[in-house]
């Protein structure tokens, strides 16, 4: 009994030594905001509760808005037929990048991004095309495209960024899209191996 104790806090104190040896995420140098703007289609995200109502035809729509804020509007189709619609704010964190972002969807008297989630760009399509968005604790991740299907490629590369990143890809579940993917599949299992 004694031997297991020893082997299972041996087992532990490697798995604790390998995750803190893991590098930090980092993001992209740059980001033209301007051209970040605009309609975003969800390929693949790991899921939220915040998101437990979607079905499919998950969106993100971001614009300029007051004070260098960046408004928010993200919508999806319900199992009841409906579109829900969250509407937020986004402030630039890092100025000189414009990479790393805060979001909030809590309005009292004012924006409030004490309750924001991290919104870091981990990595940029040709064009911005597509964006691969996470959050420094790896709890986070979306994989987004600016048409509802995204090719083979650009999804291999998507996925290679999480995966060396340290995201846990088969938590990363593709996200249904008319004219996209139909159903939540791991990302692990469409792209192996990265």
């Amino acid at each position: 009994m004694k031997s297991i104790l020893v082997l299972l806090n041996l087992f532990f104190l490697v798995q604790a030594g390998a995750q803190s040896a893991r590098s930090p995420v980092t993001t992209v140098p740059s980001v033209d905001l301007k051209q970040y703007l605009g309609v975003w289609y969800e390929i693949a995200a790991i899921p939220q509760s915040f998101q437990k109502q979607c079905i499919g035809n998950t969106t993100a729509e971001y614009a300029l808005a007051e004070n260098d804020l960046i408004s928010v509007v993200n919508s999806c189709d319900t199992s009841s037929g409906e579109r829900s619609v969250a509407n937020g704010r986004a402030k630039v964190v890092d100025k000189n990048s414009k990479s790393k972002l805060k979001v909030t969807f809590v309005n009292f008297l004012g924006w409030q991004f004490l309750f924001g989630g991290d919104y870091w760009i981990l990595a940029l399509g040709e064009n911005y095309s597509y964006a691969v968005v996470g959050a420094p604790g790896r709890d986070y991740a979306w994989i987004l495209s600016r048409t509802p299907e995204m090719s083979a490629v650009h999804l291999k590369e998507a996925t290679e960024v999480l995966f060396d990143q340290g995201f846990d890809t088969c938590k990363v579940l593709s996200s249904p899209q008319a004219g996209g993917f139909q159903e939540r599949t791991p990302i692990c299992k469409l792209v192996p191996g990265p």
